[in-house]
């Protein structure tokens, strides 16, 4: 078959790889996208998206219990697991098809197939009719990640489940055993707790959620045993051993090891990039701990090669790899291009409370040498989240004593996912903590709490 030639090619269809094609065709490329599995990727189909919508129905369902509250009834309150998530695999295969449309719209030429790069400038495609052979000036790698499998802790669909099998339940846990408390683990911790299962989480680390601020991390444990979770830090899953309706896990703490049982078991303990069978190793590709060595435009240093997304390392986000991949795009079709910068890039967990960050924690900015200057202001203090029975959660900013630079920001609390988005801005926009304490924030809302943090770290908060 003849070679069709393309200014870029892009391999895998995620948020990084298909906002990467949609940019580089509005530029006038001539653009085609490779898949071997879903357009979205992983984040809209067993990722981000369906997630969403599982934690949205355990949302709904706390709510319902607590409906006198509010001056409501609800009696013979119940679930239906099947129901909950067909659900949510509607909602990914609506966002998938929209996916599909805005390529179509933009004239990108969809391959699906398994793509491997036998040389430089050239892509083979293994698709369901055959062979296809590609060439492109400029090849983007989209590759994305997939769950890690420790030994002996290995996912099998039957009673240890990876994130997927999570998604796609064949039976409600009863007792659950979560295995790491990163976004993934404690999100889906959080769903099945509501549910009702009774929830062990297990994490190496000294604590929860140990990449968000230490004071948002032991909040929300706070939480989490208030809604009945057990919370196991500093530990070790060593084994399970298996059987037909059971697992007994072999956890380690501090030294002493101990047996429990539990009728599901979900592996949640890190991601490895997708770099197998591409043949990069052959191009001169450098590989570190299974993610691809880029420079700050995601160059991989072979002529018109770039990688984005998971596949380029940490962190590991869907709003990172699409941001790469404009980048990417524009660098390639001639406009300036903004590198994505890790530490002005917000991370947001859709546990029950919601956690969100950006930029520094405390610890981290004084590690770096800086003198801070630490505000928090508590839920508590907020009309709107006591009026919306949310009045459990903080704000935490950092900021450096010196300059009034946001360092950071931390949350833990209702729809904190939505309100970070205000500090990410302000950090984009190198504002200090003049311009945040003089900006007017609508009342009542919970982002007057963004303003109040702010006040507090310059000891003129009003409401506390």
């Amino acid at each position: 078959m003849a070679a069709k030639n393309f200014d870029m090619i892009v391999i895998g269809a995620g948020p990084g790889g298909y906002v990467a094609a949609i940019r580089g065709a509005q530029l006038g490329l001539n653009v085609a996208v490779i898949e071997r599995e879903n357009l979205g990727g992983i984040c809209l189909n067993w990722g981000c998206i369906p997630t969403k919508a599982l934690l949205r129905s355990s949302e709904v369902f706390h709510l319902m219990h607590r409906a006198k509250e509010f001056g409501l009834s609800a009696e013979g309150i119940g679930y239906d697991l099947d129901a909950v998530v067909k659900r949510s695999r509607g909602v990914s295969k609506q966002m998938e098809g929209g996916v599909k449309h805005l390529l179509k719209k933009n004239k990108v030429t969809v391959i699906m197939g398994e793509a491997t790069i036998p040389a430089k400038g050239k892509v083979t495609v293994k698709t369901d009719k055959g062979t296809e052979e590609l060439t492109g000036k400029n090849i983007v790698l989209a590759t994305g990640a997939r769950a890690r499998n420790l030994p002996g802790l290995e996912a099998d669909g039957d009673r240890v489940w990876s994130y997927r099998h999570a998604l796609v339940p064949l039976h409600q846990p009863k007792k659950l055993l979560v295995i790491g408390s990163g976004a993934i683990g404690i999100e889906f911790a959080s769903f099945y707790n509501t549910l009702g299962a009774d929830t062990t989480v297990v994490e190496v680390m000294d604590r929860v959620l140990p990449v968000e601020d230490a004071d948002i991390s032991a909040f929300a444990k706070k939480q989490f045993v208030k809604q009945g979770m057990k919370i196991l830090e500093k530990s070790v899953v060593k084994q399970l051993d298996r059987s037909k309706d059971k697992v007994v896990a072999h956890i380690e703490t501090g030294g002493k090891v101990e047996k429990q049982e539990f009728d599901t078991v979900i592996s949640a303990v890190g991601i490895v990039g997708n770099v197998e069978g591409l043949g990069l190793e052959a191009l001169g590709v450098k590989i570190d701990r299974t993610h691809v060595v880029t420079d700050e435009f995601c160059r991989t240093g072979v002529e018109g090669l770039y990688a984005i997304g998971d596949i380029a390392g940490a962190p590991w986000l869907a709003h990172k790899a699409s941001h790469e991949g404009v980048m990417v795009a524009d660098l390639i079709g001639g406009k300036h291009a903004h590198p994505v910068k890790p530490e002005s890039i917000a991370g947001c967990t859709y546990c029950h409370p919601q956690v969100a960050s950006v930029g520094y924690t405390e610890t981290k900015a004084k590690e770096l040498g800086y003198t801070v200057k630490v505000g928090k202001f508590p839920f508590i203090g907020n009309g709107k989240a006591v009026a919306l029975g949310e009045p459990e959660g903080m704000i935490k900013t950092v900021f450096d004593a010196k300059t009034g630079e946001l360092l950071g920001a931390h949350m833990v609390g209702a729809e904190v996912t939505e309100l970070i988005q205000g500090y990410v801005i302000g950090r984009q926009l190198e504002t200090t903590e003049e311009d945040l304490m003089n900006t007017v924030f609508p009342h009542p809302t919970l982002s007057e709490m963004m303003h109040e943090s702010v006040l507090d770290a310059y000891d003129s908060v009003i409401h506390m």
